[in-house]
């Protein structure tokens, strides 16, 4: 069994920003055929930041912290900050995730990455940046 650090526990049995929102500004999932994660990311966009952030993880305990933890990270920041979230990045602020669970951080931030692609869609086809 992986060993988890105790940051991954905690988004595991205490996730933040767990739902949906309606009428969400952006939606992103992915998922991988391998393990059988799959996450959906909703977004808000007030004032070019992310506003709010929530999401849907059908998942292990890694899937759900990973999700957990890149909504807490994203929300506050300005669309293209947000972008710059990594895989890395998450996995070292959840203090590490074993070899085998780091394609779940993966999953997380590309997850945000196409609601954020989903919006921008949106707004080119309105005729707004």
């Amino acid at each position: 069994m992986p060993i988890y650090s105790e940051k991954v526990m905690e988004h595991f049995m205490n996730p933040r920003n767990v739902g949906e929102i309606e009428d969400p500004d952006g939606i992103g999932e992915v998922g991988n055929p391998v393990c059988g994660d799959v996450m959906t990311f909703y977004i808000k966009v007030k004032d070019n930041r992310l506003a709010d952030v929530k999401f849907k993880t059908f998942g292990c305990g890694a899937a759900i912290a990973v999700s957990s933890m890149v909504s807490e990270m994203a929300i506050g920041k300005t669309l293209d900050e947000a972008k710059k979230i990594t895989p890395k990045l998450v996995a070292d602020e959840l203090d590490g995730l074993p070899k085998n669970k780091f394609h779940c951080s993966n999953l997380g931030a590309q997850a945000l990455n196409k609601a954020i692609d989903n919006y921008r869609k949106k707004q080119a086809k309105r005729g707004k940046k």
